[in-house]
């Protein structure tokens, strides 16, 4: 399995199966040139997670890729998604995608203020754990998850959230994701309290320079699996 952080909550997982892209928002660069693409999955509304302007282009770049929604996305965004073919999921529903499985979990996004409303957001459990990327949510699913997308920074989160979610899920790896709030003091900060107080177990492992990619062999259900970080030799725009 391979992944590539294209900015923000942005990340295409290959599983060796199926190309997955997560979360292609306006904070994210690199996903317009993507092609060969099984699924588009979108953990919720907000514009960060779903650029509905440059979505259309990329889905007609991968006729055969399947558009995943959390019902708030389909139902809100209903009109700047109109002519879209959408499959819509909530927490509980499993999806088989080109020889890889995902289920939807959690359903809420994290609360940023009593005041703000809170909207739907589906976590993406993809190969019974293999990777889960939580969308704006600190939910802990029951599987045990082998490597995690971790947020860094967000109006909803502060930096102990973050290390209390990882110590809560504790992954054999978290990779950081949910990023450009930061500076890149912001940045350096975060990733270094979230490496020192990773759970014992838990590799804390930032992505690469732009034009890598993080890879591990494909792990079954209570199995770890070999990580490392290696150049990307594919022809993806760099982030």
């Amino acid at each position: 399995m391979e992944l590539r952080h294209l900015g923000h909550s942005c990340v295409l997982v290959d599983t060796g199966r199926a190309r997955l892209l997560f979360d292609p928002g306006t904070f994210s660069t690199g996903f317009e040139s993507l092609t060969d693409l099984d699924a588009v999955l979108v953990t919720h509304q907000h514009a960060d997670h779903v650029d509905t302007d440059r979505l259309p282009a990329l889905l007609a770049a991968n006729p055969d890729a399947t558009l995943v929604l959390d019902s708030g996305t389909a139902t809100d965004l209903a009109a700047e998604l109109a002519g879209l073919d959408a499959r819509v999921v909530s927490a509980g529903d499993q999806l088989d995608v080109a020889g890889a499985t995902v289920v939807a979990v959690g359903g809420d996004h994290a609360v940023i203020h009593p005041d703000f409303p809170i909207v739907a957001n589906v976590g993406y459990l993809v190969d019974d754990g293999a990777f889960y990327h939580p969308g704006d949510s600190l939910f802990v699913p029951e599987q045990d998850v082998d490597v995690l997308g971790l947020p860094v920074g967000a109006p909803w989160l502060k930096i102990g959230e973050a290390v209390d979610f990882q110590r809560a899920v504790h992954p054999r790896v978290s990779v950081p994701i949910h990023e450009r709030l930061l500076s890149d003091i912001g940045v350096a900060g975060a990733h270094g309290w979230l490496g020192r107080l990773a759970p014992a177990g838990t590799t804390f492992t930032p992505f690469g320079e732009a034009g890598t990619v993080s890879s591990w062999s494909a792990s079954r259900p209570g199995s770890r699996s070999e990580f490392r970080s290696a150049p990307d030799r594919s022809q993806l725009s760099s982030p």
